[in-house]
């Protein structure tokens, strides 16, 4: 039997978290920026995950992936321990405070390609070094869109290397604070401005539970994010939105700005999904015709 090609590539980080809500608590769970991206786009795509993990990985979430087809032959299992990071979410959801931050076989990761994913016309770079990031995309081979993902650590303290990457990127995608924070700028469409100038055709700025907005140099798109009965956990939100986007526009197979407003509606609404249990367990529950319901529900909110 011919293994299917990949058409999206998904390189970030593999932790196993530990993570405190105001009324609940759940240890050892399934994380990282690329666990919520793959399973995300699995819904949409065929995935290759990038990312590291160390001796004592459970082989229980290995087939959590397996169970949702997403290809693992770029998963690397190095001696030692598995990233593990731990957060407490204030009464509001939105602020955390990390717990604890333990890099394992994190610290010395370097991502590399299979021969099938360096031809992956689809490329997310998540939130890793971007000198890591930068690797990456010196390995593939003319991707048709590529997405980076960053957070205020590389803003901080890897400035000029992130810049280098956003350049030879198609989109960025940051939250409001980040994109505040590099620019400078306190009003996100200045701050819009100031970030297209790097490169990128598209700034998407992550807006939590206000939904996010995506700006070319020529217009901005709103959108409105899906109003929830239950929410338990917005560990990966971020990385849910942005894998589900990723994973809708390569099944689209387009590049274009109506592709990508669409593709954003499915990220959106599978990150609805996800933050209604813990970790990936209402995305392993999940199935795409729940998930093509809810589109249709939130299109009909969305209605002149």
């Amino acid at each position: 039997m011919t293994k299917p090609v990949v058409d999206l590539t998904i390189v970030g980080s593999i932790g196993i978290d530990t993570i405190e809500t105001p009324t609940e608590k759940q240890e050892e769970i399934l994380g990282g920026s690329v666990s919520y991206a793959c399973a995300a786009a699995s819904f949409f795509s065929h995935t290759g995950m990038v990312g590291v993990v160390g001796t004592d990985f459970p082989q229980e979430f290995r087939d959590t992936w397996s169970n949702m087809s997403i290809d693992l032959e770029g998963l690397q299992t190095v001696e030692g321990k598995t990233f593990r990071w731990g957060g407490a979410y204030h009464e509001n959801m939105d602020n955390r405070d990390t717990l604890f931050t333990d890099l394992g076989v994190f610290e010395s990761f370097s991502p590399e390609l299979p021969e099938d994913y360096k031809e992956a016309p689809y490329l997310f770079l998540g939130n890793i070094h971007p000198a890591l990031q930068l690797h990456v995309l010196e390995q593939t081979r003319d991707p048709k869109f590529v997405l980076i993902d960053t957070m205020d650590l590389w803003i901080n303290i890897a400035k000029d290397d992130l810049a280098k990457v956003i350049s030879r990127c198609n989109m960025l995608t940051l939250n409001e604070s980040e994109a505040q924070l590099y620019t400078g700028e306190h009003s996100l469409t200045q701050a819009a401005k100031l970030l297209l100038e790097l490169g990128p055709e598209y700034v998407l700025i992550k807006k939590g539970g206000n939904g996010s907005m995506l700006f070319t140099k020529q217009d901005i798109f709103l959108l409105h994010a899906y109003p929830l009965d239950t929410f338990k956990d917005p560990t990966g939100a971020g990385d849910t939105f942005a894998g589900g986007l990723m994973g809708a526009l390569a099944a689209s197979g387009k590049t274009d700005k109506k592709a990508i407003r669409e593709a954003m509606v499915y990220g959106s609404i599978v990150a609805s999904f996800g933050v209604e249990e813990f970790s990936l367990e209402r995305l392993k529950q999940l199935d795409r015709d729940e998930i093509e319901i809810r589109v249709a529900e939130f299109k009909e909110m969305c209605r002149i």
